[in-house]
């Protein structure tokens, strides 16, 4: 029998029980028991040249494997850090066009800002926020335009360094 027909065969005699066996060990985790299950699965799958010949051993090693499974994730889960809700959420947008992920980039790119000097946020605010063309603030400011590209590069550089550290 080839390593295709074996797995095909395979599954179809023991993914059912195993899918149990793991429902009972996790205490009735369907979401759990169906990863395993695949896990498991997967594993005969990698090893299927190597299985015991008969029926009987290939079940005892499954179930072997998956109780070795559910072990390592109950391990995992153990000395995983518990997740900590976000009492503060007043920062989250409210928009429907925005996610969990662009409100908190926003956030951080927020609070870098407020970390530089008013000038280099003056300046990036006008340039990226407004889109005021760097004349007009050269104009504003009484400097040449080279002067507000200079200083554009230091407030860039200084906004990197600022969300480099967070």
């Amino acid at each position: 029998m080839d390593a295709d027909a074996r797995m095909t065969a395979l599954h179809a005699a023991h993914s059912r029980d195993v899918y149990y066996f793991i429902l009972h060990l996790t205490g009735g985790a369907r979401q759990t028991s169906e990863d395993l299950t695949q896990e498991t699965m997967v594993r005969a799958w990698r090893h299927v040249d190597g299985l015991p010949p008969s029926s009987e051993e290939e079940r005892r090693w499954l179930f072997t494997v998956a109780r070795r499974l559910v072990i390592d994730s109950v391990r995992s889960r153990r000395y995983r850090p518990v997740e900590v809700g976000v009492a503060d959420l007043t920062w989250v947008a409210t928009g429907s066009d925005e996610t969990g992920d662009t409100a908190l980039a926003a956030k951080t790119v927020r609070s870098a800002l407020a970390g530089l000097s008013a000038a280099h946020r003056d300046l990036l605010k006008a340039i990226y926020l407004l889109g005021e063309p760097i004349e007009r603030i050269a104009d504003r400011l009484g400097v040449p335009v080279g002067t507000v590209k200079s200083r554009t590069h230091y407030a860039r550089k200084a906004l990197r360094d600022a969300l480099a550290d967070r």
